[in-house]
This record gives structure tokens, C-alpha cells and sequence, in this order.
């Protein structure tokens, strides 16, 4: 025989579990709460760091060297002549007293041989010089590199790519104000113009996020990487390291794993001015973004230091983050817990809030254009799973692939 329940018992019973919190409950919001703690310490001590450091600098309290040495600018570019039109000449024309730029050109096919040509006869301190065709043992990306440095006259190196335009005519000098006795490595931030469409948003969120990573590290006092187009060094280090000699194999490195090598907590800087940073054109191919990452993600297995497994550590939380409040959160629903419910959702509306500030402050500091909010917590769960895909690419492509060519 089927027993009934009265309504009444019902309601009575949903409306007291409506405030019960049961043990499954209460193991799912501790997790969550852990979690959350984790997130919010990488966000206040290491992503924020550059607005901090943006604040500290218009408050006068952080110390810069009054000298402007002179400065030998390096470019490798590969068959790049619209983008050498497009940010060459805001190379050529920075505010400083002395400098001069060498643009090492790897190829022969377009006509960057006849506009470099072209250029010297205006800009005296323009050189520019070429890869052979029958270089071997070493990629051709670091050997135009190691051409640059050769063929450069002055003690401090600036690397910058042809695709990247400097943000202003301070770009040399705010850099130079780093070049202070004690330091050797100076890294700067590069950005992406602004560009419509769901593949720049995602890639010019990847970026800000890599860079608020590394540059936040690097702040810290625990540098581990640079990308070479917004990168300076004293000449002197790649002659102690014996150029690219380390990692000669591999095509990539030149930059990361350079840094990685010789950069520490004493001889490294950072400059967050907005009239540092260089930029680029925005990604119209989802290939080029992925061959870009795939070659990052193929050295990052390579760099010394805790910095790696931390960063890692970051991305596993913040998944771990979004499955257990999630979970709290169906779990409550489905048992009309409803006291479980909202503390889960009001810890994830927390987390939000303080990455939107937090993200969205960096990106002002930087002159980014680009705003995050409602696209936030989509590219949040997006990016570390892009990484996990990244990094899979590596494991089931040959070797050879990511060998010198």
C-alpha cells in the first residue's frame, strides 16, 4: 500500500532545508571557500603587481636612473616589408639622444632588401643586414638575433619584432630609465591593437593574462620568462652565456629561455608605462595564434625555477574553483538548500568581482582598450583549457618539429 505525505509535511520539510546545510554540502563549500582563498592570494600578490607598480611610479616611490646610455635596437624580421612600412619609421623617430637600429631581414622574396635600402638615405642610424641561405645548426630566428647583437655598436640591447610599433617617442627613454648600475635585463609589456571579433578577444586576453603572470613574477622578485618584442639586456650577458648556446637545438627560445637563463631578482626590471608598450596588429588567423602558443608551450617545459609549478598550481585552483562551486551549487538546488545555494554563488560572484577589478585596472594601466566583464568569466575557463590544448599539441607532435631548421 502506498503511503501519502501530507502537503503540509512537504513545505514543512522544504522550507527547514531551506536553511540545512548536509555534510556533502559542507565538504563542497569548504572546498570552495579554500579555493577561493588560493585564487584571491594570486590575484592580490601576484596579478596585481603591475598596477601597483604603475601606482608606486606616480607616487615617485620607485627609483630610476637619471643616464641615458645609448642604445642599439634589434629587429628580425622574416619577408615583413608591410609591416616594416607600418612601424619602422616610430622606431627610427624615438625622443633619445643616441641610438641606432639594426633590422636583420630573413628572406629575399619581398621587398624589404629595397625599402630598408631606401630608408638608410633618410635615417643615417638605420643598418640592416641579412640571414644566408646556407645557414645551418642553428634556427634562422636565432641567428638573425645573434647577427643584431654582432653587428651592434652600444652596450644595451632592445629587441623589438617588425610587426610591433612603439606607443609613443618615450619608448626608448622610459626602458632606458631602468638601466640603472646594478641591472642587466629590463622586460616590457606588448599588446595587440584593438580588433573586432571573438578570436582577438580571446587572444588579447590571453595575452594581458600571460603578461600580468610573468611581468607579476618578474615584480616579485622571481622573474622566469620575456617575449622578445618588448625586451632589452646588457650585451655583455649574451656574450657570458655564449648567445643562444644553451637551447641551440630548438627553434624557439631566443627569448623565454634566454631570460630564464640569466634573469634574477637583482639584475631584472620592469617597466609598466603605457608609453612603453609596444603593440600589434590583431590575429585574423586562429593558425598563426596556435603555431605561436604551441612554440611557447614546446620551451615552458624548459625553464628553471618554481615559477613554472606555481603558475600551474594557479590554472589546476581555478578550474578545481569553478568545478566545486558549480557542484555546491547543483547539490543545493536539487536538495532545496537554498542557505548553500547562495553562499556558493556569492563566493563566485566575489572571486568575479575582484578579478574584473583587478584585470580591468591592469588593462587601463597599460592602455589596453579592451574592457573585461561579461566576457570575463567565459575566457576565465577558457584560457586554461586552451593551455591544456597547447600543451597536448606538444606531446603528440614529433620532436623534430620544434627542432632547429
Amino acid at each position: 500500500m502506498t503511503n501519502f505525505v501530507p502537503l503540509h509535511v512537504i513545505k514543512r520539510h522544504r522550507t527547514h532545508g531551506s536553511i540545512y546545510i548536509d555534510t556533502t554540502e559542507q565538504i563542497l563549500l569548504a572546498a570552495t571557500g579554500t579555493l577561493f582563498i588560493i585564487q584571491a592570494l594570486y590575484y592580490l600578490c601576484l596579478y596585481n603587481r603591475i598596477h601597483l607598480r604603475s601606482r608606486a611610479v606616480k607616487r615617485g616611490n620607485v627609483h630610476f636612473s637619471q643616464e641615458l646610455p645609448p642604445v642599439s635596437v634589434i629587429i628580425c624580421a622574416r619577408e615583413e616589408c608591410e609591416n616594416l612600412r607600418r612601424n619602422l619609421k616610430a622606431v627610427l623617430e624615438q625622443d633619445y639622444p643616441q641610438f641606432e637600429v639594426i633590422v636583420i631581414n630573413d628572406g629575399n622574396t619581398d621587398e624589404s632588401e629595397d625599402y630598408l635600402t631606401l630608408l638608410e638615405e633618410k635615417y643615417p642610424h638605420l643598418y640592416h643586414s641579412f640571414v644566408p641561405d646556407s645557414s645551418r645548426y642553428i634556427s634562422r630566428k636565432k641567428l638573425a638575433a645573434t647577427l643584431g647583437v654582432k653587428a651592434s655598436k652600444y652596450d644595451w640591447l632592445v629587441f623589438t619584432e617588425a610587426n610591433c610599433c612603439p606607443q609613443s617617442n618615450q619608448w626608448l627613454r622610459l626602458l632606458a630609465r631602468n638601466f640603472t648600475s646594478r641591472t642587466q635585463v629590463v622586460l616590457g609589456y606588448s599588446g595587440y591593437e584593438r580588433g573586432k571579433g571573438w578570436l582577438h578577444k580571446r587572444v588579447a586576453f590571453d595575452n594581458l593574462f600571460t603578461s600580468m603572470r610573468y611581468l607579476g613574477f618578474a615584480l616579485a622578485g622571481s622573474p622566469y620568462m620575456g617575449i622578445g618584442r618588448n625586451l632589452a639586456y646588457r650585451k655583455e650577458l649574451f656574450y657570458e652565456q655564449k648567445g643562444f648556446s644553451a637551447h641551440l637545438n630548438l627553434q624557439r627560445g631566443d627569448d623565454d629561455l634566454f631570460v630564464n637563463h640569466v634573469a634574477t631578482a637583482e639584475n631584472t626590471r620592469v617597466e609598466t608605462d603605457a608609453d612603453a608598450t609596444v603593440r600589434m596588429q590583431p590575429v585574423f588567423r586562429a593558425k598563426d595564434w596556435r603555431e605561436e602558443k604551441i612554440g611557447y608551450a614546446s620551451t615552458a617545459r624548459l625553464y628553471h625555477g618554481m615559477q613554472r609549478w606555481l603558475a600551474g598550481l594557479e590554472t589546476t585552483t581555478r578550474l578545481a574553483f569553478h568545478a566545486a562551486w558549480m557542484a555546491t551549487l547543483a547539490t543545493a538546488i536539487l536538495h532545496f538548500h537554498w542557505l548553500a545555494a547562495g553562499i556558493a554563488f556569492l563566493v563566485c560572484i566575489l572571486r568575479f568581482i575582484l578579478q574584473a577589478i583587478i584585470v580591468n585596472k591592469t588593462a587601463k594601466d597599460l592602455n589596453d582598450r579592451r574592457r573585461y566583464y561579461w566576457s570575463l568569466p567565459v575566457f576565465d575557463v577558457l584560457q586554461p583549457l586552451q593551455s591544456l590544448r597547447w600543451k597536448l599539441y606538444c606531446l603528440f607532435r614529433k620532436k623534430s618539429e620544434f627542432l632547429r631548421k
